[in-house]
């Protein structure tokens, strides 16, 4: 019985015959993403980019964790990227999601709770709003004037700009 990783493994070979060539390790476009997981999401579709021309660093929400923030660090500081782009999605497993009833779930389930929260959140404006305040207010981060957050709405393809009062 084949499984999805099989599929992918041999996607992966397929791949190897029709690679282009190294690129450089800078990106092209000097810019990182920082979108969700969720599988709906193709950043390089919906951006237009090509392979090389940004980071993408994708976790569960988009969320601006530490991690996060730690590997956008490392994107400016050694990788020479100068904007970021903050997107999350609508229709998304997070937003309104139960985190107490999750936790508690979980530590039932394994004899104690995580040790990190999970980033639910209720007004998917508001998270986008708390990211780019996050980032721009991230001390480690050399470029933090080019800071903009999206919501993308998997239902059209449409992304809409979130921008931060005045």
């Amino acid at each position: 019985m084949n499984t999805a990783i099989d599929e992918l493994v041999g996607n992966a070979v397929a791949h190897e015959a029709d690679f282009e060539g190294p690129r450089a390790v800078i990106p092209a476009k000097h810019v990182a993403i920082v979108t969700c997981m969720d599988s709906r999401i193709d950043s390089f579709r919906i951006f237009g980019l090509d392979s090389g021309e940004a980071h993408i660093l994708r976790n569960a929400g988009g969320l601006v964790t530490d991690d996060v923030l730690r590997s956008l660090v490392l994107s400016q500081r050694l990788l020479q990227t100068r904007e970021v782009i903050l997107m999350h999605h609508t229709n998304c497993g997070l937003h309104g999601a139960d985190e107490p009833a999750l936790r508690a779930e979980i530590a039932a389930d394994a004899g104690h709770a995580p040790p990190y929260a999970f980033g639910a959140f209720e007004d998917i404006d508001a998270a986008v709003r708390s990211a780019i305040a996050r980032v721009r207010a991230h001390p480690y981060l050399p470029h933090r004037d080019r800071v903009r957050g999206f919501v993308y709405e998997v239902e059209t393809g449409h992304v809409r700009e979130v921008t931060l009062p005045v």
